[in-house]
C-alpha cells in the first residue's frame, strides 16, 4: 500500500511522517484542559490529536473481583473500572471538541472501544479510526469500523504475528481500503531497548502497510529514530503537565518535547532523502579545502617536473593527487610562479 489519506493529507513514505498527539486521559476530567491539549498540539506542529471513545460501562465490568483489580505499574490498586471512570473523555464533549478542532485547522479523530462509540464517531463525521493495541485481538470490533470506509490505523502492543495478520485479514475482508499499523510496546512508560525498531523494517516487508510507530518512552529518541527506518505514522502521548497527576500525565510530552518530536521527525525524514553521491548545495563553496597539486618552486618553460616541483596541498583548485605519478617527467610548457595551480595546459 502506497498511501492512506486522512482529510486530504496523505500518509506515505515520501511524505513527512504524521504526527498524531495523543490525548488519552490527559484531560483529567476537565473540558479546559482538552481543549488547551488541542491548541498545543495545532501549535506544535501536530498534524492531528487522537481521543479515545469509551465508557467506564462499554469497557469493563463494575467489580471488586481480583480479575479487575490492577496490580503493578502506574495504576495498582485500582479496580478498573475506577480508573475508567476517571480516564474516559466523556461522550456529550465529542461534538464540542471535534468543532473546536476544526475552527483552528487540526484533525481530529479517536479510538472506539466498542460499537456505540463507533456510532457516536459516525454522527460526528471521523475521518479516520484507531483501534487501540488491547482492542487489536476485537476482530468484531475491527469489522465494524472496516465497515465504515473510513481510514484505520492498528497498533501492535502485545500482539504477536499470528494476531496481527487476524487483524490485518478482519480489517481488510471487511472493506478497509486503507489500513496502517503502528509498532507499539504496551508498556506505559517503555524503556528503549523494549522497541526493538528492526522490527519495523520486517513489518514492512511482511505486511506490505504503511507502518508507524506508537511510542511510549519518555523521550523523543526511539520515535525520531524510527524515522530513518520507514516509520510514517508517530503516535505520542501528549499531556499539558507531565506532574499532571492524571492515570497518563507522567509518561506524555508536553508542549517543549511536542514540538521537539514534529521538528526532529521531519528533519530526520528531510535528511534521508535519496540516493546522491554527487556534490550537494552545501558542499560546492567548500572544494577550496579539498587537496589538490601545486607547484611549490618557479619552473622555466622546457624543465622536467620532478617530486621537487609539486605537492598535493590545500585548496582543491589543481588537478586532483591521483595525477601526482602522471605528471612526474612531464614537461613544462610555460614559465610557472611558486604556487600554481597544476592544470593539463602547463605540461605535456
Amino acid at each position: 500500500m502506497s498511501y492512506i489519506t486522512i482529510n486530504d493529507r496523505k500518509i506515505g513514505h515520501d511524505q513527512p511522517p504524521y504526527i498524531i498527539a495523543e490525548m488519552s486521559a490527559n484531560h483529567n476530567g476537565k473540558i479546559e484542559n482538552a481543549f488547551a491539549i488541542i491548541k498545543m498540539a495545532k501549535e506544535c506542529g501536530a498534524d492531528a490529536v487522537k481521543l479515545q471513545t469509551y465508557k467506564p460501562d462499554t469497557i469493563t465490568l463494575d467489580s471488586d473481583s481480583p480479575d479487575f483489580i490492577i496490580k503493578g505499574g502506574l495504576w495498582d490498586g485500582q479496580s478498573l473500572y475506577e480508573l475508567y471512570q476517571g480516564a474516559h473523555l466523556p461522550w456529550e464533549w465529542h461534538k464540542i471538541l471535534f468543532e473546536y478542532a476544526a475552527e483552528i485547522g487540526i484533525t481530529i479523530f479517536s479510538s472506539p472501544f466498542d460499537d456505540t462509540a463507533v456510532d457516536l464517531l459516525e454522527e460526528l463525521n471521523t475521518p479516520a479510526y484507531k483501534i487501540a493495541s488491547f482492542e487489536a485481538i476485537d476482530l468484531p470490533l475491527i469489522r465494524r469500523v472496516a465497515a465504515t470506509g473510513k481510514p484505520m490505523i492498528i497498533s501492535t502492543g502485545i500482539a504477536d504475528e499470528i494476531e496481527i495478520a487476524e487483524a490485518i485479514e478482519a480489517a481488510q475482508n471487511a472493506g478497509c481500503k486503507e489500513l496502517a499499523i503502528l509498532h507499539c510496546v504496551s508498556g506505559y512508560p517503555a524503556p528503549a531497548e523494549d522497541y526493538n525498531l528492526h522490527t519495523i523494517t520486517d513489518m514492512k516487508d511482511r505486511y506490505k502497510l504503511i507502518i508507524g510507530l506508537s511510542d511510549h518512552t519518555l523521550d523523543n529518541t526511539t520515535a525520531i529514530t524510527s524515522v530513518a527506518l520507514g516509520v510514517s505514522i508517530i503516535e505520542k502521548h501528549v499531556t499539558l503537565d507531565r506532574n499532571g497527576g492524571g492515570a497518563d500525565d507522567s509518561f506524555s510530552l508536553e508542549a517543549s518535547g511536542l514540538k521537539e518530536l514534529c521538528t526532529g521527525a521531519k528533519t530526520a525524514w528531510i535528511s534521508l532523502g535519496t540516493v546522491n553521491y554527487g556534490k550537494k548545495s552545501s558542499e560546492k563553496g567548500n572544494v577550496q579545502f579539498r587537496r589538490s597539486l601545486y607547484f611549490i618552486k618557479p619552473m622555466k618553460k622546457g624543465d622536467i617536473i620532478t617530486p621537487e616541483h609539486i605537492k598535493s596541498v590545500r585548496p582543491g583548485f589543481g588537478l586532483a593527487p591521483k595525477y601526482y605519478g602522471d605528471i612526474i617527467g612531464k614537461i613544462v610548457t610555460k614559465d610557472i610562479k611558486f604556487a600554481t595551480a597544476v592544470q593539463p595546459d602547463l605540461f605535456k
